[in-house]
This record gives C-alpha cells, structure tokens and sequence, in this order.
C-alpha cells in the first residue's frame, strides 16, 4: 500500500518536471561574475530546464547542510543522554543485586511411603 501511495504521488510530479523540461529547451546564459564592467569572464549556456534543476538540486542539498549543523547540539543532548542512561541502568542493576535477598531453600517433608 505505501509503495502504491509513493507511485501514485511520484508519477504526477515526474511528468510535470518531464514536461517542463521539454518545453524549456531553448538555451540560456548564466552570468557568474556580477563585477565584471566588460564582457562577463564567466558565463554558463545550458538548456533553461538545466540550470533551474541544478538550482534546486543546490538549494536542497544547502538546506539539507544547514539542517545538519543546526541539530548538532540535539544530537550531542541525545548522545549524553543515552550514556547517562546505560549508566544509570546498570547502577540499578547493581543495586537490585544487592537488595535481593537470598532466599533459603526450604526443606520439604517428604512423605512417608
């Protein structure tokens, strides 16, 4: 059922970028140097569809860094956090040990027979 869910949401997504990318073929120039005063050093002629998917793919993967980073201190918490736990696990481990007193087995009387 979920792979079902994932196709039937992927599939419309897919040929909209399909279409997209067949109707903007036509090539388009990308300028990298906005201080040049003369013509522009660096430039880039690609297909529209290209550099708009180049762009995105930028844009997710530099969201995708800025997330990492942001949630560092999370993870250290979560990481301190699990080892106070096992620390703690096991001290009550110990303690149980102690606390438990051993019961004495006691002696049935056997029957006479």
């Amino acid at each position: 059922m979920k792979s079902f869910l994932k196709w039937l949401i992927l599939a419309p997504v897919a040929l909209v970028l399909l279409v997209f990318a067949i109707a903007n073929r036509e090539p388009v120039r990308v300028v990298l140097d906005p201080l040049s005063s003369g013509p522009p050093d660096f430039q880039i002629v690609a297909p529209l569809f290209i550099v708009l998917f180049l762009t995105a793919m930028l844009g997710v993967l530099a969201g995708g860094v800025a997330t990492w980073l942001a949630q560092g201190r999370h993870r250290r918490a979560a990481r301190h956090a699990k080892s106070d736990v096992e620390r703690l696990r096991g001290e009550c481990d110990r303690l149980r040990a102690q606390l438990t007193p051993t019961i004495p087995a006691i002696e049935r009387p056997r029957d006479a027979a």
